[in-house]
């Protein structure tokens, strides 16, 4: 959801293994051109074994760097899941699972077909984002990585009192409590995911996050204007 002000520890999304990314595309270009080389070619004597020698790009202003295919391997980027992408994982189905409890009110509350149509593609994506960031935490060990917070003090969270007054509105005034409930909600979402796109380590969550801060952004804007 889009921010009152975005972190300012926040990067552009991605940029922190943008380079990294290409680093890993030269040195996988460069390994096979190593091994067509080497192809036709009869080894030095003690490097029987050794196999091709790779050339790596260095950081801007460093020379390149030759070492072996192993050595290269190792160099890649790891993505290890970090602490800032498991808890953004959690967390994140939290706040999902109560945009799902405001929009499954719309149906029957709600008295503009817009509201109506905006609650229906809420809950249609953010129903399978759940699953697939539960499926993400099943898949990297989420168990063994507990960590501790606090699911009222995520950012956009609507209270329990403010769930109760849309809980009880009705037609108009629905439709303008949940539009203002929801901008909230969006904007804090988009807070979380700028936040791991700048401290996380793993590329799928990346792309989680990337997804929900493209489509969040887009719908504060729908939501605006309506």
């Amino acid at each position: 959801m889009l921010i009152r002000r975005q972190s300012t520890r926040a990067r552009r999304p991605g940029t922190h293994r943008a380079a990294h990314a290409a680093a890993a595309v030269a040195v996988a270009a460069v390994l096979g051109l190593g091994a067509c080389d080497a192809g036709g070619e009869t080894p030095p004597k003690g490097k029987a074994a050794a196999g091709p020698s790779v050339v790596a790009p260095g950081k801007p202003g460093e020379p390149a760097k030759t070492m072996s295919a192993q050595e290269a391997a190792k160099a890649l980027p790891d993505g290890s899941p970090n602490g800032a992408d498991f808890t953004y994982a959690r967390m994140m189905i939290e706040h999902h699972r109560q945009a799902l409890v405001m929009a499954e009110l719309a149906p029957k509350r709600a008295q503009s077909a817009k509201v109506k149509g905006l609650a229906e593609r809420i809950a249609g994506a953010q129903g399978p984002e759940i699953a697939a960031m539960q499926g993400w935490l099943d898949n990297n060990g989420g168990k063994k990585h507990k960590g501790g917070h606090d699911h009222g003090a995520m950012p956009g969270m609507a209270t329990d009192k403010q769930l109760a007054q849309l809980r009880e509105a009705e037609g108009k005034d629905f439709d303008r409590l949940f539009l203002k409930l929801m901008i909230t909600h969006h904007q804090g979402a988009v807070d979380m995911a700028t936040e791991v796109l700048s401290q996380g380590n793993n590329v799928q969550v990346e792309e989680m996050a990337t997804d929900v801060l493209a489509q969040q952004t887009a719908e504060i804007g729908r939501m605006r204007d309506m």
